[in-house]
């Protein structure tokens, strides 16, 4: 076992394979310790220089009705009347708490997706 900590684009490719390698370690064997380390590093590396942004709340749910197969006016009983949801939907009014803990409740929208603030458009 070479584990060296990951610093670069290279480095951290040269992880990736010997993971791929390593999948199908048992556990408590030399193996298997070498796969949980190297995945420890590469997940540190990847929060690091990978960082993934969380989704934009109006994103999520428009991304949420898509996966569900809903529309607009399926979210009436969730956020308002039909010109709420609209301007909702349209980035022209923002998350009340009311309608974030129907969202997560309904569609199962973590709480911490729909709480930023974000610019609405006038």
């Amino acid at each position: 076992m070479n584990i060296k900590p990951i610093k670069t684009e290279a480095d951290h490719k040269q992880a990736l394979a010997r993971l791929e390698l390593l999948m199908d370690a048992k556990p408590d064997t030399p193996e298997g310790d070498e796969l949980d380390i190297l995945a420890t590093l590469v997940d540190a590396y990847e929060r690091q220089h990978h960082a993934i942004e969380p989704p934009h709340p109006v994103e999520a749910i428009r991304f949420r009705m898509e996966q569900m197969g809903l529309v607009d006016a399926d979210l009436i009983p969730i956020i308002g009347q039909r010109g709420r949801v609209s301007e909702v939907i349209n980035f022209k009014r923002p998350l009340t708490l009311p309608m974030i803990r129907r969202l997560t409740a309904t569609l199962h929208i973590p709480a911490e997706t729909l709480i930023p603030e974000y610019q609405i458009s006038k």
